[in-house]
């Protein structure tokens, strides 16, 4: 193995390049992985664009690309779960481990996390990664490596179904058909709600989730929503509205047809950070508003979730650019919105 390693790095607003820099030497507890697919995330596209999410600046170069999967070529001397050529899903979060947070079980909520791609930390858009084998989750031989680089939005998925307290005999909705919509609306089915719809106002993101196994979907563009979701459900609402738009509007309809005393799980966030909402209704109707940040003990279920065949997450991938083509990758993500669902980089 060569001592140096190719690196895509965002040289400024919608400009990426290349860097060689040195292979990383792994600590006792760390595996060294040679990653072969990063997905792309909606935040890089954030990034990318304007160069900063809320606090987060970026100074480049920094590196993007947070979603790997690869194999393990080198263990540390600690390490006994892992060995060379184990094929595996990379949790992108380290927590401290001693906050009130990290001891409840709430590491996702950790605030001295350092999170791959998340300023001033960079992210994976190169050959190798050193990263603490706890971490490291081996995959299962039916579950390639490009779907361990999607175990990341799918456990965001998971855990929004879990923050509505998702189970059989449930009818859901989904507002937004995008990558993380389309995780959470299998993620919903995986862990048996009886019946999911998903919103969207681009016809051919809906049909992309009926192919993914949506129960129906509604264009909102094309009908009065609260009507419709009154139809399919004889009058009751839904059980669960799981909204990862990130819009006011879309936020308010979900109150709309929630049912009384059900959940609403934010995932998606607004643009300007703030909404108007008809909480006289919510307060009503007795909602539970509940969010999301990131996820916590989620990726061995996700996984499983994938080799059970609960889950199609090559389904989701819509274009799987080399890293020689990173520029590219990015500009269309950016450009062609509609079209691209998720975006994938193949690393080696």
């Amino acid at each position: 193995m060569k001592d140096k390693m190719k690196v895509a790095v965002m040289l400024g607003i919608g400009k990426m390049g290349f860097e060689e820099r040195p292979v990383p030497q792994i600590k006792p507890d760390e595996v060294l992985v040679r990653l072969e697919y990063v997905g792309i995330c909606g935040s890089d596209i954030h990034y990318y664009e304007t160069g900063r999410i809320g606090d987060y600046i970026v100074e480049p170069p920094f590196v993007l690309g947070h979603e790997p999967g690869g194999t393990v070529v080198e263990v540390g001397s600690a390490v006994s779960n892992l060995k060379p050529g184990d094929r595996v899903a990379l949790e992108p979060g380290k927590t401290c481990g001693r906050c009130e947070f990290c001891r409840e079980g709430k590491y996702n909520l950790c605030p001295d996390v350092v999170f791959f791609a998340t300023p001033p930390v960079d992210g994976v858009f190169a050959k190798y990664v050193a990263h603490p084998a706890d971490l490291c989750f081996k995959l299962p031989n039916n579950v390639s490596t490009l779907e361990g680089a999607l175990i990341e939005p799918l456990a965001v998925g998971f855990h929004a179904a879990n923050q509505g307290g998702a189970h059989a005999g449930q009818t859901a909705v989904v507002f937004g058909a995008g990558c993380i919509g389309l995780v959470s609306m299998m993620a919903l089915l995986a862990e048996g709600v009886s019946r999911v719809y998903v919103v969207d106002v681009m016809q051919k993101r809906l049909d992309k989730a009926l192919e993914l196994g949506a129960t129906g979907v509604i264009n909102s563009a094309e009908c009065d929503l609260a009507s419709e979701i009154d139809r399919l459900t004889e009058g009751r609402g839904t059980d669960i509205v799981i909204e990862t738009a990130g819009m006011e509007i879309t936020t308010r309809q979900a109150i709309e047809i929630a049912r009384k005393g059900s959940t609403i799980v934010l995932v998606g966030y607004s643009k300007s950070g703030e909404m108007t909402l008809p909480m006289s209704l919510f307060i009503d109707k007795e909602l539970t508003f509940k969010s999301v940040f990131r996820y916590r003990h989620i990726y061995p279920m996700a996984i499983d979730a994938v080799a059970a065949g609960r889950v199609n997450l090559k389904g989701i991938v819509s274009n799987i650019f080399e890293l020689d083509d990173i520029q590219r990758a990015m500009d269309l993500s950016v450009s062609d919105k509609a079209n691209i669902v998720k975006s994938v980089v193949k690393i080696f």
